[in-house]
């Protein structure tokens, strides 16, 4: 797909993804953050109605990227930084915001992002895109959101047009808007290995109930 601006390309988000794994059971930081900013993107386009995902995801990627900048090797990879922040007891540290921690946040946000876009690729155009979003939404952050949050997502989600109207919004021209259609499955691939080593590494570390 050509890089079309200011509008979602998919293709940075499935190249990315790929490079992010790393070895057989590792994700690079780097990568899973350049694919995140460009998921993040397509949720800005798609409205103000939906900055109550944008404007927190980006908060954590931006401390997770400053943190990459200034640890070096020590948050190059998932399993790098949550070895040497669990190692140094830095996990609950007070007055240190954890990378861990912070991941765990984007990480629920991704199997949001990835279960909506697979529901949404299986829609018809003029199918409306309110329904799959509400269902994935109630599978994943729903669980990790207190009631105030849940509410206000389900007015935003209820106000989401049809997948045509919706894919133009965020991909703009037709042309662009076929080729991410046709880069989906492969996206998604990718984005569910990266997801499921983010998901194993947080579990052998007992890591999900960090609060």
């Amino acid at each position: 797909m050509s890089q079309n601006g200011d509008k979602f390309t998919i293709k940075i988000v499935k190249d990315n993804f790929e490079s992010a794994l790393s070895k057989e059971d590792d994700v690079r930081l780097k990568e899973y953050l350049d694919s995140f900013e460009e998921l993040n993107k397509f949720f800005t386009l798609m409205g103000t109605i939906f900055g109550f995902v944008s404007k927190d995801l980006k908060a954590k990627m931006d401390l997770l990227k400053e943190l990459l900048v200034n640890s070096g090797e020590n948050f190059s990879s998932v399993k790098e930084m949550i070895e040497y922040e669990k190692e140094n007891e830095l996990l609950n540290k007070k007055g240190y915001t954890s990378g861990s921690r912070t991941l765990l946040r984007l990480h629920r946000g991704l199997d949001f992002i990835r279960l909506f876009l697979q529901k949404l690729g299986e829609l018809k155009d003029d199918e409306y895109a309110s329904t799959v979003c509400r269902e994935a939404y109630e599978q994943t952050l729903s669980k990790h959101h207190p009631f105030i949050i849940r509410n206000g997502a389900k007015v935003a989600i209820y106000a989401l047009p049809t997948k045509g109207v919706l894919l133009g919004r965020v991909c703009g021209e037709p042309e662009n808007i076929q080729q991410a259609l046709e880069l989906l499955p492969d996206t998604l691939t990718a984005t569910s290995l990266v997801f499921e080593r983010t998901e194993n590494l947080f579990t052998l570390h007992d890591l999900h109930t960090l609060p």
